[in-house]
């Protein structure tokens, strides 16, 4: 069990997939964390959040890497156990689904959460107290409509994924007032609770300057591109502080 600060070891697994270089010891770091001794030190949602993004996106970039035709059976691959945490080995949707979105089901729009003697008691114990629905914009997939990937850092989370939701919007939202009408990402309509709704959704388009205040447009989802696009990072590396 390493002493380090496991937000820091999530950053260095995720830089050490980028770089190419070996994973395997940030990767057995990991896995040889305590499940308390994690709660504890994750003991805010930022420091949540940070952690388990850049988990999930190491995670998927790096078994991508080794075997990019696991991308090819899309149910599999996030179902599949990719990387151990805390002894726990887990998949994409446990780490997104059950802990991120704290075990809201992912086809129930976010309003339905798994009852209590269903979900798992590790996922409890390390969600974060609230949802943030600006994780849509920072987990990466491997497809072609995710967003660029990144080393979150619990001292800078909350500016960060202000940044990455920012930039994702600005490439994928259209708002074309004289229609009264806006073209928003697909996240918004399959995760629809996690936003607080469609009131939720104007909310959160106005607070990132998509559309102006008190507009209340017609909405319409983008189709999402599943297509393949391993690697996609963002310009700069944001190192572990």
């Amino acid at each position: 069990m390493t002493d380090a600060d496991p937000v820091t070891l999530s950053a260095e697994f995720l830089l050490a997939v980028r770089r190419g270089e070996p994973t395997a010891g940030p990767a057995a770091d990991l896995a040889d964390l305590g499940d308390r001794e994690l709660a504890a030190a994750l003991d805010t949602d930022p420091a949540r959040l940070a952690f388990w993004t850049n988990v999930y996106n190491a995670a998927t970039q790096r078994a991508l890497a080794a075997d990019p035709s696991r991308y090819d059976n899309r149910r599999q691959f996030f179902t599949a156990d990719l990387v151990a945490v805390a002894g726990r080995p887990l998949s994409l949707d446990d780490i997104e689904h059950a802990v991120l979105r704290r075990s809201y089901h992912k086809l129930a729009l976010g309003y339905l959460r798994v009852p209590g003697p269903l979900r798992s008691a590790f996922a409890d114990r390390h969600a974060p107290d609230e949802r943030d629905p600006r994780v849509h914009f920072a987990l990466n997939c491997g497809a072609e409509s995710c967003p660029p990937v990144a080393a979150y850092t619990r001292e800078a989370v909350d500016e960060q994924l202000d940044l990455a939701t920012r930039g994702y919007l600005e490439e994928h939202v259209d708002y074309d007032p004289a229609a009264d009408a806006a073209l928003v990402p697909r996240v918004m309509l399959w995760f629809r609770g996690d936003f607080g709704g469609k009131r939720g959704i104007y909310d959160f388009l106005r607070r990132y300057d998509r559309i102006p205040r008190g507009a209340t447009p017609s909405l319409s989802y983008r189709e999402w591109d599943w297509s393949f696009d391993p690697g996609a990072y963002a310009e700069r590396e944001r190192a572990p502080h």
